[in-house]
């Protein structure tokens, strides 16, 4: 029910390299007509005048194809087939770097970090939201049983424990009708399963951390699920044995918020419906007359307390009741059309005229480092929507421990409420107000909703929600379906944001599966989030090493290999393409075929896939100054201004290969082979030269790769030299043994090498990036306390994502609505005319540099 068809995933990266692509394919192309122009016209001009050209003055239909045809072989390179298969060796190894980070495994279970899908790591390092669930993932899902009220009496303010409070045990002790009932719900109205050991210990296995901790807590007072033989259960209350037989289970949805039992007392044949849920999906339905509003105050003081609520209910029901409703329900359950709608309705013509006993207040504490990771990721342009389940005051105050909210008056939470269409456009208005309106003080302002609420937003006033959205870095929406939080990714990947979803149970797989990155955490509700997701981790806090880390370095890696594929393929085509300017445009090439085909299986492969292991900066410097990652997030290191730095390059490179072996060995002085391996020869130095001085952090291996790599091409080579039918017999040989060939390669390393070493040392030194500038404190040893910051270009709304509805402020309304999360409620803050303001100025937004919309 809540795992949908994941859809293929394709990283920032990827879709740029296929833009690339497609860029030079059509470079590619026009150089093929034109040079193959050009050379039908030489032919038909200068070629049949020249004696040693034997063109017949009649050819084929097809000759003017010939030419370009033989140019579009010779640019065939210019696209680097390899470069696809380089990538998926390096992701693979990078999948394994993060299955291999002893730093990541969680000591509690031993449960390791692990990379399921391998083709999008990259993707990590380039993230801009975090939605996150709560129960499980932020917090340790150990339920602990804290408070209750019962019949209006609450239990556990003073102490904090419930099951310590004496008042509650001796309701007990004297057999408090309503203290029984309640117990009697804890214990039975659920899907536990006893199981006894060998020592005649009971403990219980759960799907729901919930119900484990109910069962616990009402065995500690004396009501004890021991056993449950198919569908009897057996109860033990003090001294007395008491069984129920289960005759129908009314299991909880998403939808519902609620799961009912209806059991038959063994002892005198009564037929009960017992009931627990959320306080919404259980309190409307009490019984007239009753009344509820203490359990509304429960509601609200434990949910301020950040506790987990369930409030529990039950009914006698009547034999002909029953039996009617059975045939109902047994109908609906056959049914394959409709079948869960008609199930829920069958389920509510029952769950009614509920007698409230009581509500329990459940403890979730948070796992270790969250507050930290979370203002850790923040400080690297991270934004984050916390999407659960749970009640509105108890996601807000887990929210605010962890950091994910700012109390005032640095912080300022906006609420998004009801319950029709009106009521939600009037608050979104509201919100939307608020948001836009500039102040001397800029806060961290947040806004939350309701699963109600998000509802009619999503439905009816989708452009206004996404407007907000774009506004607000902090999100908190509650009572959300997984069909919600699904529709909540697909909005911010609609808005062209990379999004990354963590859950730990079924009802966010769906949610992890709609994200670019989904990221599972082996909890204890079992393993489908980290089965359904991408990468799958222990705890929380090893996301911001996965990210951080593993995300930025994946990047960085995949950013040279890919451009470094693009540029060899360049080099080795324009020189191809310079030759053809003095063979007559004929298409033939310098290199033969065997070079062609080593030059790019064998001479420059293995160099380039050693950048793998390259580090820019160690691991703590990276995990210390986190919002580096902006260069990352903004796509600095891959787009088309810096494949033009490569493409530049590579024409440059070209031409002075091409300009000194010429003049060095063409024009009678040497044989065309002799010319061909001087070019090649070039071209290697020239690329163990660039990869060397692009190589962050040398390595012994990254050493034996590059310069072992040359000592095999001239190894590789001496042996074909050696072989008489190889067309190169003694060719390197002859070059070796001249001195000449050693004086041209050192022009072409000088030549083609100097101007970029000139450059990068004027921006290393005069224009140092915020990256230089760490990369100089590591190499001197010195601390770096602050990098001040990195501004990036702010992210302009368009005119698509802002919301036609005309802001306008209800009549004797204060049009900003803010609960407070300070000390003093009656702080309100009044709002002048005044301009409208970039938000993404004072949030320190991360935008790309360049364009990165859909649209454009």
């Amino acid at each position: 029910m809540c795992r949908g068809i994941p859809e293929p995933k394709l990283t920032a990266i990827d879709a740029m390299i296929d833009k690339l692509t497609g860029a030079i394919f059509v470079f590619q192309i026009v150089v093929v007509i034109v040079l193959g122009i050009a050379g039908n016209v030489w032919k038909d001009t200068e070629a049949r005048k020249q004696w040693y050209v034997k063109y017949p003055e009649e050819g084929p239909w097809f000759e003017l194809l010939i030419i370009p045809l033989r140019f579009e072989l010779l640019c065939s390179i210019m696209i680097p087939i390899s470069i696809k298969v380089s990538l998926d060796l390096v992701k693979s190894l990078y999948a394994k770097f993060i299955d291999w980070d002893n730093e990541m495994i969680d000591q509690e279970t031993g449960t390791p970090s692990h990379a399921t899908n391998t083709a999008i790591s990259e993707d990590l390092g380039q993230v801009e939201y975090i939605l996150t669930d709560k129960t499980g993932t932020l917090t340790e899902n150990k339920m602990i049983f804290r408070r209750c009220c019962i019949n209006g009496v609450f239990y556990g303010n003073d102490s904090g424990d419930a099951l310590k409070d004496v008042e509650l045990h001796n309701a007990v002790s004297s057999g408090s009708p309503d203290v029984i009932h309640f117990l009697t719900v804890m214990a039975i109205c659920n899907t536990v399963i006893p199981i006894k050991t060998k020592t005649g210990d009971i403990f219980y296995k759960a799907q729901s951390q919930d119900e484990d901790a109910l069962v616990r807590a009402a065995a500690r007072l004396h009501m004890v699920f021991v056993n449950k033989n198919a569908n009897i259960l057996e109860i033990k209350f003090n001294a007395s044995t008491i069984q129920y037989e289960v005759l129908e289970t009314l299991e909880f949805t998403s939808d519902r918020k609620r799961m009912s039992v209806v059991v038959k007392d063994c002892q005198n044949e009564e037929i009960l419906l017992l009931t627990k849920g959320a306080d919404e999906a259980i309190l409307p339905f009490a019984c007239p007359g009753q009344q509820t509003r203490a359990y509304f105050e429960a509601v609200e003081q434990y949910s301020q307390l950040g506790l987990r609520t369930l409030c529990l209910a039950w009914r006698q029901l009547k034999g002909d009741e029953y039996k009617e409703w059975s045939l109902l329900f047994k109908e609906a359950n056959s049914t394959l059309v409709d079948r869960e709608w008609r199930i829920a309705e069958v389920c509510q013509r029952l769950e009614h005229d509920l007698e409230i006993l009581g509500v329990t207040a459940i403890e979730d504490r948070l796992q270790d480092g969250v507050p930290e990771t979370i203002e850790t990721l923040r400080k690297a342009g991270i934004n984050f929507w916390m999407l659960t389940g749970d009640k509105q005051n108890t996601a807000i105050q887990i929210a605010l421990s962890c950091n994910f909210i700012s109390p005032e008056p640095k912080g300022q939470l906006l609420l998004i409420d009801g319950k029709t269409e009106d009521e939600v456009r009037q608050s979104l208005e509201r919100v939307l107000l608020t948001m836009r309106i500039t102040t001397s003080e800029p806060k961290d302002v947040a806004f939350a909703v309701d699963g109600w609420a998000l509802e009619i937003a999503l439905k009816y006033y989708r452009k206004a929600f996404t407007e907000l959205a774009i506004l607000s870095r902090t999100a908190i929406c509650c009572r959300v379906t997984p069909s919600q939080k699904a529709q909540l990714v697909e909005l911010l990947k609609s808005c062209d944001y990379r999004t990354l979803a963590i859950g730990d149970g079924g009802n966010d797989v769906r949610m992890i599966q709609q994200a670019d990155i989904g990221v599972g955490i082996s909890g204890r509700e079992g393993l489908q989030a980290a089965r359904a997701a991408d990468y799958s981790i222990g705890k929380f806090r090893f996301l911001k090493r996965l990210i951080l880390v593993h995300g930025r370095y994946s990047y960085n890696r995949t950013a040279f290999l890919s451009q470094y594929s693009f540029y060899k393929s360049l080099l080795i085509c324009f020189i191809q393409i310079f030759f053809s300017f003095i063979s007559g445009v004929s298409g033939t090439s310098l290199f033969n075929s065997l070079s062609l085909m080593a030059y790019n299986v064998f001479y420059t492969s293995i160099p380039v896939l050693v950048s793998a292991l390259d580090k820019d900066l160690s691991e703590e410097t990276v995990m210390q100054h986190p919002q580096i990652l902006f260069y990352c997030q903004a796509g600095r290191l891959l787009n088309p201004s810096t494949f033009a730095g490569w493409f530049g390059r590579s024409l440059f490179h070209a031409i002075v290969v091409f300009v000194i072996s010429i003049h060095a060995y063409a024009y009678e002085k040497s044989e065309m082979e002799e010319v061909s391996m001087v070019a090649l020869s070039g071209c290697i130095w020239l690329q163990a030269f660039v990869v060397t001085l692009e190589t962050n952090s040398l390595t012994i291996l990254q050493c034996i790769a590059i310069w072992g790599n040359l000592a095999s091409f001239y190894f590789i080579n001496w042996i074909f030299s050696a072989l008489p039918s190889s067309g190169m017999y003694t060719i390197m040989f002859r070059l070796c043994r001249q001195p000449s060939y050693w004086t041209t390669v050192f022009l072409i390393v000088a030549a083609g090498m100097g101007p970029i070493l000139a450059l990068k040392y004027f921006r290393y030194t005069y224009r140092p990036s915020k990256i230089n500038i760490l990369q100089q404190a590591e190499r001197l040893g010195g601390p770096i306390l602050s990098l001040g910051s990195i501004e990036p270009q702010p992210r302009p709304i368009l005119e698509k994502e802002v919301s036609p509805l005309s802001i306008t402020q209800p009549k004797n309304r204060n049009p900003v609505y803010e609960p407070l999360l300070s000390d003093s409620p009656n702080t309100r803050r009044s709002f002048g005319s005044g301009a409208p303001f970039d938000f993404f100025q004072t949030q320190s937004r991360l935008s790309s540099s360049y364009s990165r919309n859909k649209d454009n």
